[in-house]
């Protein structure tokens, strides 16, 4: 029948994968990687020499199927992993996920780093009660979905990416109130980790005039008003 198992990798440093991936990665017989560049570095530094099958939100409707067809006839185990992080969380692995449930496979998914948690406990925002928000629309729907977060009593976690960091504070500033508290971290587990803690104007004014890098999580306290 074969088995499918998400694998989540390292958000940064490579001390954080664990003995239990590893011996999963070893063991398997293909991996399907977001990025098999990315990937065969993570590999080739433990030393994996395992097959990689490229599965990226640009081709995944194509391949589910027929990856799905290939772990049953075949008997492969199939490793999922992302760039960093847990699949399927702001990353490919949900649509595989729901297929090979649909399929009749089972799937199995080990515990390890996602960028989000780490950032929520170190923010000194409440953590018990959360909503997690991923990277909100570009475009369509942005707006909106940003009012819709306005009158939220729960802590809010979003992803952003580093250009458009600053707009995204303002636009929170806007709808939300300058006094607002929020914690914005930066490169998690990292070299460069940062974070920048206080009200949303004390926040943006501290990033006044940087070049923002890298990986960033904006932990948004709610409306407690």
């Amino acid at each position: 029948m074969g088995t499918i198992t998400l694998v989540p990798t390292p958000i940064g440093n490579l001390e954080d994968i664990t003995l239990r991936a590893l011996r999963y990665l070893k063991e398997s017989d293909k991996i399907a990687a977001e990025d098999t560049r990315v990937t065969r570095n993570l590999l080739n530094h433990f030393n994996i020499t395992v097959p990689l099958i490229s599965l990226h939100s640009y081709n995944e409707h194509a391949l589910v199927n027929r990856l799905i067809e290939q772990v049953q006839t075949e008997n492969w185990k199939l490793s999922v992993v992302s760039d960093a992080g847990t699949p399927g969380i702001s990353d490919p692995g949900f649509l595989l996920v729901r297929e090979a449930l649909k399929a009749g496979l089972e799937i199995e998914t080990l515990p390890g780093p996602t960028a989000f948690v780490p950032a929520l406990i170190n923010s000194g925002l409440p953590c018990d009660r959360f909503v997690f928000e991923g990277f909100l629309p570009v475009k369509k729907g942005r707006q909106t979905r940003l009012k819709q977060l306005q009158p939220e009593t729960r802590t809010i976690i979003l992803y952003e990416s580093p250009h458009r960091l600053l707009k995204t504070l303002e636009e929170l500033s806007g709808i939300c109130g300058e006094d607002r508290l929020v914690s914005v971290s930066k490169e998690i587990s990292k070299k460069f980790e940062k974070h920048f803690r206080g009200s949303l104007a004390e926040v943006k004014s501290a990033l006044q005039g940087t070049v923002p890098k890298g990986e960033w999580v904006i932990i948004l306290g709610g409306n407690e008003k």
